[in-house]
């Protein structure tokens, strides 16, 4: 895997773009008014930000899968973070739907335990690409980086048939929540050996 720098954005939001296009967590974030794709690629470019800035971004070698990984415990208050914010909630979210969004943020929040945690943000496959290993590939090596840096990695998802997937991978589901739809929370410790 490689660490993308900022000339590979634009790359790395089109492929997540596509990939969360009909996610059910992802619709529920965004305003469903006007041009829905524009506003998932908004999500994405925020979460590119958010990651490049407070953890990494990941391309499979081929880059044909990326990963977006934060650093909770490293997220910190600054001018810039708060222009993103401002940025989503104005590209993405909308105003009026931001209430429901801190509330999903911190319910999800207050699952995470108080200690330094590897979190998957998002995790795609260009389209075209699914089903090939490419995911399993990328998702094994980004297990080896978080028991590099002694991190349990933590992931939410909303897609039921992606809950096996990760479960081959050493995943269990510690909770889930209840949005309307089901959020299944998603834990790895570093100390499972990968397969």
């Amino acid at each position: 895997m490689i660490k993308a720098d900022r000339n590979l954005k634009t790359h790395v939001i089109e492929i997540l773009s596509q990939s969360f296009e009909n996610n059910q967590s992802v619709n529920y974030i965004i305003n469903p008014e006007g041009n829905k794709q524009q506003r998932i690629r908004a999500l994405m470019d925020y979460s590119f930000e958010i990651c490049f800035m407070y953890g990494a971004v990941y391309l499979s070698d081929d880059k044909k899968a990326c990963a977006l990984v934060m650093y909770p415990d490293k997220k910190k208050f600054s001018f810039k973070s708060t222009l993103l914010d401002i940025k989503l909630l104005l590209n993405s979210i909308g105003i009026t739907r931001a209430g429901k969004a801190m509330s999903r943020e911190s319910a999800i929040k207050a699952n995470y335990p108080n200690e330094p945690i590897y979190y998957l943000w998002f995790l795609g496959v260009q389209n075209d690409e699914q089903n090939a290993g490419i995911g399993s590939k990328l998702l094994k090596e980004i297990i080896k980086d978080s028991q590099i840096q002694k991190r349990p990695i933590y992931l939410e998802t909303s897609t039921i048939k992606n809950i096996p997937w990760y479960q081959k991978f050493g995943f269990s589901i510690y909770n889930e929540l209840d949005f309307g739809y089901k959020l299944f929370m998603l834990r790895r410790g570093d100390e499972i050996p990968i397969l």
